[in-house]
C-alpha cells in the first residue's frame, strides 16, 4: 500500500477502495473536493455523470496516474468513459 505522501491527491491518479460495500475496487481519482474528500470514477458501476464521493481514508492510494485523463481533466476537456475504463485495465494490468 502506497502512502497518500508519495503519490499525492491528483485527478487521474489510481486508487482502490479499503472500505464500504466497494471495498477492493479500482478506481481514478475524477475531482477533488477537498483535502479529505475525492470523487471517484470507473467507467462502468461509477459513471462520469455520477461519480462516487469516497473519504481518503478509505482509499489506497497507487503510484500510478492516468496522464491523459489527468491532462484533459486539467485542461477542462471532455473525459468519456469509455476512456476511463481503457486508462483503469492499463493502469491494472501495469501492476
Amino acid at each position: 500500500m502506497a502512502a497518500i505522501d508519495n503519490c499525492g491527491i491528483e485527478p487521474g491518479r489510481l486508487v482502490s477502495s479499503k472500505a464500504g460495500r466497494d471495498r477492493g475496487r479500482y478506481y481514478l481519482i475524477y475531482e477533488v473536493l477537498s483535502d479529505r474528500f475525492v470523487r471517484v470514477v470507473d467507467g462502468r458501476i461509477r459513471r462520469i455523470e455520477n461519480p462516487k464521493p469516497k473519504n481518503i481514508k478509505h482509499l489506497c492510494f497507487h503510484p500510478k496516474v492516468a496522464e491523459e485523463i489527468a491532462a484533459k481533466l486539467k485542461q477542462g476537456e471532455r473525459v468519456t468513459n469509455a476512456e476511463i475504463r481503457e486508462a483503469l485495465e492499463r493502469l491494472i494490468s501495469q501492476s
